[in-house]
Protein backbone atom coordinates (compact mmCIF):
# COMPACT_ATOMS: atom_id res chain seq x y z
CA UNK A 1 0.00 0.00 0.00
CA UNK A 2 1.79 3.19 -0.72
CA UNK A 3 2.60 5.86 2.35
CA UNK A 4 0.25 9.38 2.22
CA UNK A 5 1.78 12.16 2.02
CA UNK A 6 -1.12 13.70 3.55
CA UNK A 7 -1.04 14.20 7.76
CA UNK A 8 -2.76 10.93 8.52
CA UNK A 9 -4.84 12.80 10.96
CA UNK A 10 -6.10 15.15 8.60
CA UNK A 11 -7.01 12.21 6.40
CA UNK A 12 -9.37 11.10 8.91
CA UNK A 13 -10.50 14.20 9.54
CA UNK A 14 -9.61 14.09 13.30
CA UNK A 15 -7.68 16.22 15.85
CA UNK A 16 -4.19 14.78 17.08
CA UNK A 17 -5.82 14.51 20.36
CA UNK A 18 -8.66 12.22 19.36
CA UNK A 19 -9.34 8.99 21.13
CA UNK A 20 -9.53 5.39 19.31
CA UNK A 21 -13.00 5.49 19.59
CA UNK A 22 -13.34 8.90 17.42
CA UNK A 23 -10.28 7.50 14.83
CA UNK A 24 -12.37 4.18 14.60
CA UNK A 25 -15.65 6.09 13.88
CA UNK A 26 -14.08 8.24 11.46
CA UNK A 27 -12.31 5.81 9.52
CA UNK A 28 -15.79 3.09 9.21
CA UNK A 29 -17.42 6.80 8.09
CA UNK A 30 -14.39 7.03 5.33
CA UNK A 31 -14.32 3.54 4.48
CA UNK A 32 -17.91 3.35 3.83
CA UNK A 33 -17.58 6.40 1.50
CA UNK A 34 -14.58 5.45 -0.42
CA UNK A 35 -14.57 1.75 -0.50
CA UNK A 36 -14.71 0.71 -4.15
CA UNK A 37 -17.65 -1.96 -4.72
CA UNK A 38 -19.65 1.18 -3.54
CA UNK A 39 -17.90 3.34 -6.19
CA UNK A 40 -17.72 1.57 -8.96
CA UNK A 41 -18.10 4.46 -11.14
CA UNK A 42 -15.58 6.24 -9.21
CA UNK A 43 -11.51 5.47 -10.34
CA UNK A 44 -10.46 7.96 -7.49
CA UNK A 45 -12.13 5.99 -4.86
CA UNK A 46 -9.41 3.06 -4.68
CA UNK A 47 -6.76 4.95 -4.01
CA UNK A 48 -8.78 7.35 -1.37
CA UNK A 49 -9.76 3.60 0.36
CA UNK A 50 -6.23 3.03 0.17
CA UNK A 51 -5.29 6.45 1.80
CA UNK A 52 -7.88 5.99 4.40
CA UNK A 53 -7.24 2.42 5.30
CA UNK A 54 -3.70 3.43 5.43
CA UNK A 55 -4.04 6.44 8.15
CA UNK A 56 -6.23 4.02 10.05
CA UNK A 57 -3.28 1.17 10.31
CA UNK A 58 -1.15 3.58 12.04
CA UNK A 59 -3.82 5.33 14.15
CA UNK A 60 -5.58 2.85 15.19
CA UNK A 61 -2.35 1.11 16.75
CA UNK A 62 -1.10 2.48 20.06
CA UNK A 63 2.85 1.91 19.19
CA UNK A 64 2.47 2.58 15.47
CA UNK A 65 0.91 6.12 16.35
CA UNK A 66 3.24 6.69 19.17
CA UNK A 67 5.73 6.26 16.78
CA UNK A 68 4.28 8.43 13.92
CA UNK A 69 3.60 11.02 16.46
CA UNK A 70 6.94 11.57 17.26
CA UNK A 71 8.36 11.92 13.62
CA UNK A 72 8.28 10.96 10.05
CA UNK A 73 11.23 8.27 10.22
CA UNK A 74 8.01 5.81 10.86
CA UNK A 75 7.42 5.78 7.38
CA UNK A 76 9.74 3.38 6.22
CA UNK A 77 8.06 0.43 6.99
CA UNK A 78 5.18 1.67 8.96
CA UNK A 79 2.97 2.94 6.35
CA UNK A 80 3.13 -0.70 4.92
CA UNK A 81 1.88 -2.23 7.99
CA UNK A 82 5.01 -4.05 8.84
CA UNK A 83 6.36 -7.42 7.14
CA UNK A 84 3.72 -9.13 4.99
CA UNK A 85 3.39 -6.36 2.72
CA UNK A 86 -0.64 -6.47 3.97
CA UNK A 87 -2.63 -3.93 6.02
CA UNK A 88 -4.27 -4.46 8.70
CA UNK A 89 -6.88 -7.12 8.03
CA UNK A 90 -5.57 -8.89 5.32
CA UNK A 91 -2.04 -10.55 5.81
CA UNK A 92 -0.81 -12.69 2.38
CA UNK A 93 -4.64 -11.98 0.98
CA UNK A 94 -6.77 -13.71 3.36
CA UNK A 95 -9.50 -11.40 5.26
CA UNK A 96 -8.56 -11.26 8.95
CA UNK A 97 -10.99 -10.74 12.14
CA UNK A 98 -11.30 -7.27 14.05
CA UNK A 99 -12.32 -3.95 12.81
CA UNK A 100 -12.25 -4.73 9.09
CA UNK A 101 -14.83 -7.63 9.98
CA UNK A 102 -16.55 -5.43 11.70
CA UNK A 103 -16.81 -3.16 8.77
CA UNK A 104 -17.62 -4.80 5.99
CA UNK A 105 -19.36 -7.18 7.65
CA UNK A 106 -22.24 -3.87 8.39
CA UNK A 107 -21.24 -3.02 4.64
CA UNK A 108 -21.78 -5.85 2.63
CA UNK A 109 -23.91 -8.77 5.01
CA UNK A 110 -20.49 -10.54 6.08
CA UNK A 111 -19.49 -11.21 2.81
CA UNK A 112 -15.88 -11.09 4.34
CA UNK A 113 -14.65 -12.62 7.36
CA UNK A 114 -17.80 -10.67 9.23
CA UNK A 115 -20.82 -12.44 10.25
CA UNK A 116 -18.20 -15.44 11.05
CA UNK A 117 -17.75 -16.45 14.60
CA UNK A 118 -14.31 -17.34 16.67
CA UNK A 119 -13.62 -20.28 15.17
CA UNK A 120 -14.50 -18.95 11.02
CA UNK A 121 -17.68 -20.85 11.34
CA UNK A 122 -20.39 -18.51 9.82
CA UNK A 123 -22.98 -17.65 12.20
CA UNK A 124 -26.28 -18.58 10.54
CA UNK A 125 -29.14 -16.38 11.35
CA UNK A 126 -31.29 -17.79 13.84
CA UNK A 127 -34.73 -18.33 11.53
CA UNK A 128 -38.22 -18.40 13.29
CA UNK A 129 -40.61 -21.71 12.48
CA UNK A 130 -43.14 -21.40 10.47
CA UNK A 131 -46.51 -20.83 11.90
CA UNK A 132 -49.40 -23.69 11.84
CA UNK A 133 -53.39 -23.33 11.46
CA UNK A 134 -55.66 -26.02 12.08
CA UNK A 135 -59.47 -26.24 12.39
CA UNK A 136 -61.73 -26.96 15.15
CA UNK A 137 -64.80 -27.48 14.87
CA UNK A 138 -67.70 -27.03 17.79
CA UNK A 139 -71.43 -26.95 18.38
CA UNK A 140 -73.34 -23.64 18.83
CA UNK A 141 -74.01 -24.48 22.26
CA UNK A 142 -70.23 -25.03 22.99
CA UNK A 143 -69.38 -22.01 21.53
CA UNK A 144 -72.12 -19.63 23.90
CA UNK A 145 -71.14 -21.39 27.44
CA UNK A 146 -67.08 -22.39 26.05
CA UNK A 147 -65.28 -25.44 25.94
CA UNK A 148 -61.85 -27.30 26.50
CA UNK A 149 -60.98 -29.11 22.86
CA UNK A 150 -58.33 -31.81 22.49
CA UNK A 151 -56.35 -31.77 19.15
CA UNK A 152 -53.88 -33.25 17.34
CA UNK A 153 -51.33 -31.59 15.10
CA UNK A 154 -48.38 -32.98 12.84
CA UNK A 155 -45.47 -30.99 13.18
CA UNK A 156 -41.81 -31.67 12.63
CA UNK A 157 -39.87 -32.38 15.93
CA UNK A 158 -36.52 -34.07 16.34
CA UNK A 159 -35.57 -37.57 15.16
CA UNK A 160 -36.20 -40.04 18.10
CA UNK A 161 -33.66 -42.72 16.07
CA UNK A 162 -30.72 -40.55 15.67
CA UNK A 163 -31.33 -37.85 18.61
CA UNK A 164 -31.04 -35.44 15.86
CA UNK A 165 -27.64 -35.85 14.58
CA UNK A 166 -29.26 -37.02 11.29
CA UNK A 167 -26.23 -39.79 11.79
CA UNK A 168 -27.09 -43.42 12.03
CA UNK A 169 -27.03 -44.71 15.66
CA UNK A 170 -23.85 -45.31 16.51
CA UNK A 171 -22.41 -43.07 14.18
CA UNK A 172 -21.65 -39.39 14.36
CA UNK A 173 -21.43 -36.50 12.06
CA UNK A 174 -17.25 -35.89 11.16
CA UNK A 175 -15.56 -32.37 10.38
CA UNK A 176 -16.24 -31.71 6.32
CA UNK A 177 -12.73 -32.82 4.67
CA UNK A 178 -13.45 -29.57 2.28
CA UNK A 179 -13.78 -26.20 4.81
CA UNK A 180 -12.17 -28.39 7.49
CA UNK A 181 -15.19 -27.50 9.70
CA UNK A 182 -15.02 -24.05 9.24
CA UNK A 183 -18.21 -24.07 7.12
CA UNK A 184 -17.07 -21.52 4.31
CA UNK A 185 -14.33 -21.45 1.79
CA UNK A 186 -12.33 -18.34 0.98
CA UNK A 187 -12.09 -17.09 -3.07
CA UNK A 188 -9.69 -14.91 -4.19
CA UNK A 189 -10.97 -11.55 -6.10
CA UNK A 190 -9.00 -9.90 -6.73
CA UNK A 191 -8.24 -7.42 -4.27
CA UNK A 192 -10.45 -9.42 -1.85
CA UNK A 193 -10.60 -12.67 -0.80
CA UNK A 194 -14.21 -13.45 -0.19
CA UNK A 195 -15.80 -15.83 1.80
CA UNK A 196 -18.87 -18.34 0.98
CA UNK A 197 -20.69 -21.35 2.52
CA UNK A 198 -19.14 -24.85 1.98
CA UNK A 199 -20.67 -26.39 -1.20
CA UNK A 200 -19.98 -29.66 0.54
CA UNK A 201 -21.55 -29.16 3.69
CA UNK A 202 -23.48 -26.36 3.15
CA UNK A 203 -22.25 -24.44 6.11
CA UNK A 204 -22.38 -26.73 8.66
CA UNK A 205 -18.87 -27.89 9.41
CA UNK A 206 -19.84 -31.53 8.97
CA UNK A 207 -20.91 -34.12 7.25
CA UNK A 208 -22.62 -37.44 7.58
CA UNK A 209 -21.10 -40.41 6.16
CA UNK A 210 -23.74 -42.66 7.72
CA UNK A 211 -27.47 -40.92 7.31
CA UNK A 212 -30.21 -42.14 9.77
CA UNK A 213 -32.73 -44.21 7.91
CA UNK A 214 -35.37 -42.95 9.82
CA UNK A 215 -35.17 -39.12 8.69
CA UNK A 216 -32.69 -39.68 5.89
CA UNK A 217 -30.10 -37.64 7.68
CA UNK A 218 -32.39 -34.84 8.54
CA UNK A 219 -32.30 -34.69 12.22
CA UNK A 220 -35.95 -34.10 12.16
CA UNK A 221 -39.49 -36.13 11.60
CA UNK A 222 -42.87 -35.46 11.43
CA UNK A 223 -45.00 -36.54 14.62
CA UNK A 224 -48.20 -35.78 15.81
CA UNK A 225 -48.27 -33.51 19.03
CA UNK A 226 -51.36 -33.14 21.28
CA UNK A 227 -52.96 -30.68 22.60
CA UNK A 228 -55.47 -28.92 24.77
CA UNK A 229 -57.02 -25.73 23.72
CA UNK A 230 -59.65 -23.63 25.85
CA UNK A 231 -62.09 -21.68 24.05
CA UNK A 232 -63.78 -19.02 25.70
CA UNK A 233 -67.41 -18.36 26.24
CA UNK A 234 -68.26 -16.53 23.65
CA UNK A 235 -66.14 -17.79 20.94
CA UNK A 236 -67.68 -16.76 17.24
CA UNK A 237 -67.14 -18.53 14.15
CA UNK A 238 -63.79 -17.40 12.21
CA UNK A 239 -62.38 -16.78 15.98
CA UNK A 240 -58.13 -17.61 15.80
CA UNK A 241 -56.82 -18.93 19.15
CA UNK A 242 -52.96 -18.11 19.41
CA UNK A 243 -51.07 -20.47 21.25
CA UNK A 244 -47.65 -19.63 21.06
CA UNK A 245 -44.29 -20.94 20.14
CA UNK A 246 -46.19 -23.95 19.55
CA UNK A 247 -45.76 -24.12 15.57
CA UNK A 248 -42.76 -25.48 13.83
CA UNK A 249 -39.88 -25.25 15.44
CA UNK A 250 -36.92 -22.58 14.24
CA UNK A 251 -33.64 -23.20 12.36
CA UNK A 252 -30.86 -22.27 13.38
CA UNK A 253 -31.47 -21.51 17.19
CA UNK A 254 -34.80 -19.85 15.86
CA UNK A 255 -37.63 -19.05 17.73
CA UNK A 256 -40.46 -21.57 17.04
CA UNK A 257 -43.18 -20.42 15.22
CA UNK A 258 -47.13 -19.71 17.00
CA UNK A 259 -49.94 -22.59 16.44
CA UNK A 260 -53.20 -20.66 15.54
CA UNK A 261 -56.93 -22.96 16.05
CA UNK A 262 -59.43 -21.57 13.82
CA UNK A 263 -62.58 -21.81 15.37
CA UNK A 264 -65.93 -23.05 13.23
CA UNK A 265 -68.95 -22.98 14.83
CA UNK A 266 -71.62 -24.93 13.67
CA UNK A 267 -74.93 -23.06 13.19
CA UNK A 268 -78.17 -23.10 15.25
CA UNK A 269 -81.34 -23.88 13.82
CA UNK A 270 -83.11 -21.59 16.80
CA UNK A 271 -80.89 -18.41 16.52
CA UNK A 272 -78.96 -16.02 14.48
CA UNK A 273 -75.87 -14.40 15.82
CA UNK A 274 -74.96 -10.85 15.28
CA UNK A 275 -72.04 -10.53 17.36
CA UNK A 276 -72.95 -10.65 20.65
CA UNK A 277 -76.59 -10.30 19.85
CA UNK A 278 -79.04 -13.08 18.97
CA UNK A 279 -81.97 -12.90 16.53
CA UNK A 280 -84.92 -15.29 17.02
CA UNK A 281 -87.54 -15.26 14.80
CA UNK A 282 -91.18 -15.26 16.96
CA UNK A 283 -94.25 -16.36 14.69
CA UNK A 284 -97.51 -14.88 16.08
CA UNK A 285 -101.11 -14.93 14.79
CA UNK A 286 -102.27 -12.11 12.74
CA UNK A 287 -105.17 -11.81 15.53
CA UNK A 288 -102.00 -11.77 18.35
CA UNK A 289 -100.35 -9.19 16.38
CA UNK A 290 -103.35 -6.82 15.93
CA UNK A 291 -104.93 -7.24 19.84
CA UNK A 292 -101.78 -7.89 21.58
CA UNK A 293 -100.61 -11.02 23.27
CA UNK A 294 -97.75 -12.26 25.13
CA UNK A 295 -95.84 -15.30 24.03
CA UNK A 296 -92.96 -17.41 25.21
CA UNK A 297 -89.79 -17.30 23.08
CA UNK A 298 -86.58 -18.97 23.40
CA UNK A 299 -82.93 -18.36 24.72
CA UNK A 300 -79.63 -20.08 25.12
CA UNK A 301 -80.90 -20.12 28.73
CA UNK A 302 -84.54 -21.59 28.16
CA UNK A 303 -87.54 -19.62 27.35
CA UNK A 304 -88.91 -16.48 28.80
CA UNK A 305 -92.10 -14.48 28.21
CA UNK A 306 -92.25 -11.70 25.63
CA UNK A 307 -95.07 -8.97 25.47
CA UNK A 308 -96.01 -8.39 21.68
CA UNK A 309 -97.55 -4.92 21.31
CA UNK A 310 -101.19 -4.56 20.08
CA UNK A 311 -100.69 -3.34 16.21
CA UNK A 312 -97.35 -5.07 16.06
CA UNK A 313 -96.60 -5.32 12.24
CA UNK A 314 -94.76 -8.13 10.45
CA UNK A 315 -90.85 -7.75 10.80
CA UNK A 316 -91.10 -5.61 13.90
CA UNK A 317 -88.23 -6.09 16.01
CA UNK A 318 -88.46 -6.36 20.18
CA UNK A 319 -85.32 -6.79 22.29
CA UNK A 320 -84.56 -8.61 25.42
CA UNK A 321 -81.73 -7.28 27.07
CA UNK A 322 -78.90 -9.55 28.44
CA UNK A 323 -80.22 -12.84 26.54
CA UNK A 324 -77.84 -12.71 24.26
CA UNK A 325 -74.20 -14.52 23.71
CA UNK A 326 -71.39 -13.80 26.46
CA UNK A 327 -69.44 -10.91 25.10
CA UNK A 328 -65.72 -12.38 23.97
CA UNK A 329 -63.09 -11.27 25.91
CA UNK A 330 -65.82 -8.71 27.84
CA UNK A 331 -68.26 -8.34 30.31
CA UNK A 332 -71.63 -9.44 30.46
CA UNK A 333 -73.98 -10.60 27.09
CA UNK A 334 -75.47 -9.19 24.12
CA UNK A 335 -79.48 -8.59 23.58
CA UNK A 336 -81.66 -11.41 22.17
CA UNK A 337 -83.47 -9.60 19.32
CA UNK A 338 -87.13 -11.07 18.52
CA UNK A 339 -88.22 -10.85 15.15
CA UNK A 340 -91.92 -10.73 14.42
CA UNK A 341 -93.63 -13.43 11.91
CA UNK A 342 -96.68 -12.08 11.36
CA UNK A 343 -98.67 -15.25 9.71
CA UNK A 344 -101.29 -15.14 7.27
CA UNK A 345 -103.93 -18.11 7.43
CA UNK A 346 -103.62 -19.84 4.69
CA UNK A 347 -107.24 -22.17 4.49
CA UNK A 348 -110.61 -20.67 5.73
CA UNK A 349 -113.69 -22.63 6.25
CA UNK A 350 -116.99 -20.80 5.14
CA UNK A 351 -117.41 -19.13 8.75
CA UNK A 352 -114.61 -17.58 9.16
CA UNK A 353 -113.96 -16.45 5.54
CA UNK A 354 -117.51 -14.29 6.41
CA UNK A 355 -116.15 -13.26 9.86
CA UNK A 356 -113.38 -11.69 8.01
CA UNK A 357 -115.41 -10.05 5.16
CA UNK A 358 -117.64 -8.54 7.73
CA UNK A 359 -114.39 -7.17 9.96
CA UNK A 360 -112.96 -5.33 6.59
CA UNK A 361 -116.60 -3.84 5.96
CA UNK A 362 -116.63 -2.85 9.31
CA UNK A 363 -112.84 -0.89 9.13
CA UNK A 364 -114.05 -0.06 5.35
CA UNK A 365 -109.76 0.45 4.93
CA UNK A 366 -107.73 1.01 1.64
CA UNK A 367 -103.83 0.15 3.28
CA UNK A 368 -102.50 1.62 -0.53
CA UNK A 369 -104.97 5.13 -0.07
CA UNK A 370 -102.37 7.83 0.26
CA UNK A 371 -99.08 6.52 -1.07
CA UNK A 372 -97.23 8.03 -3.64
CA UNK A 373 -97.53 6.09 -7.16
CA UNK A 374 -100.65 4.66 -5.69
CA UNK A 375 -103.79 5.76 -8.05
CA UNK A 376 -107.70 5.47 -6.62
Amino acid sequence: MATSTRDYYDVLGVKKTATQDEIKKAYRKLARKYHPDANPDDPKAEERFKEVSSAYEVLSDPEKRKQYDAGPSFFGQGAQGGPGGGFRGFQGGQPMGGDWADLFGSLFGGGFSGGFGARGRPQQRGERGQDVTVPVRISFADSLKGVTTKISVPLTVQCDACGGSGAAPGTAPTTCPQCQGRGVVSQSQGFFALSQPCGRCRGRGTVIEHPCSACNGTGLTRALKKFTVPLPAGVKDGTKIRLKGKGEPGLHGGPAGDLYVTVQVDQSPVFERRGSDLVVEVPVTMVEAALGATVRVPTPEGSVALKIPAGTQDGRLLKIRGKGAPRLGGAGKGDLIARIKVLTPERLNGEQKELLKKFAELRREDPREGRPGWSA
